[in-house]
């Protein structure tokens, strides 16, 4: 079959889907605006399964036997007690690795994040994706259910377990204690928080998040990489704001925009998904781990 793209699809479906999937637009009301779009024996309903992901080819597997896989708790006193994440690393490292935290989207730890986890072990890291929505019995195995979970979860707290993930990155035993942060969507939102709260962070690699508030960004320490969807008009929309913060208090930062691809480009389980720009984009993102975790 072959795969769909972004161009296959009106830009007002690929908008209504954007807020479908953000919480903006409900499911009956992206149906009921989707269904002028449909023809040809497509039907509103057609057009959202084709948008929706599709797990069933990872890039790397989850059996790989290059990698170690087992998951892994941390306290989380300030948030809701306890941190639940999968952790996948080199499965014959020699000595200690830097150590990698991933962000999900908002939908939980699904399995995309997971494989975005072992493609980072296999470049030699150990990489660790919590599931914010452990505390709500975990990521459902169904997207729509995900999403639904994710609004009642208290971001506070939430929050706070992305810090006591990070924090208990840099003290693993097997950890060299440089801790690096990728986020995509929501988890980019949460890699430019942490940024602001963790001044010890090596590395933050912010995919399409939104911005943190401009009088936090003087306590960015941290170099950052951020990529952006050039018609994600919703995300750059805060850039300018973020831009000026980042320049006045000097954080030493790169931003590419991604020209003429969607918000998720680097998803390939949907099709916003755009294999130019997600190769240049993780291309960066490894080559900035490398000179920043070493």
């Amino acid at each position: 079959m072959t795969r769909l793209s972004a161009a296959d699809f009106d830009p007002e479906i690929l908008r209504l889907f954007d807020g479908y999937v953000h919480g903006r637009v409900s499911r009956r009301d992206f149906l009921a605006r989707a269904s002028r779009y449909a023809a040809g024996g497509t039907t509103a309903a057609t057009l959202l399964a084709q948008l929706s992901p599709s797990f069933a080819a990872p890039l790397v597997a989850p059996a790989d036997a290059r990698l170690k896989i087992s998951y892994l708790d941390f306290s989380s006193p300030h948030g809701y007690g306890k941190v639940h994440g999968y952790l996948a690393q080199p499965a014959n490292a020699a000595g200690k690795l830097p150590t990698v935290l991933v962000v999900h989207e908002n939908r939980g730890l699904n399995p995309h994040i997971e494989d975005i986890a072992r493609r980072i072990a296999l470049d030699g890291y150990i990489a660790y994706a919590p599931d914010a929505l452990y505390p709500l019995g975990g990521y459902p195995g169904d997207e729509d259910k995900a999403r639904a979970l994710f609004p009642k979860l208290d971001q506070a707290k939430t929050r706070a377990d992305f810090i006591a993930a990070a924090r208990g990155l840099a003290a693993l035993p097997q950890g060299t204690g440089r801790v690096g942060v990728v986020g995509f969507c929501y988890g980019g939102g949460i890699a430019n928080y942490l940024a602001t709260q963790l001044p010890d962070l090596a590395a933050v690699v912010p995919f399409y998040g939104m911005q943190p508030p401009a009088a936090d960004v003087a306590r960015i320490r941290a170099p950052l990489l951020i990529h952006d969807a050039g018609n994600d008009e919703r995300v750059l929309a805060g850039w300018p704001a973020y831009e000026a913060a980042l320049k006045a208090n000097h954080v030493d930062y790169q931003h590419f925009v991604y020209p003429g691809v969607e918000h998720g480009f680097n998803n390939d389980t949907t099709p916003r998904y755009d294999e130019a720009a997600a190769k240049l984009a993780w291309t960066r993102t490894m080559a900035f781990f490398k000179a920043k975790l070493a």
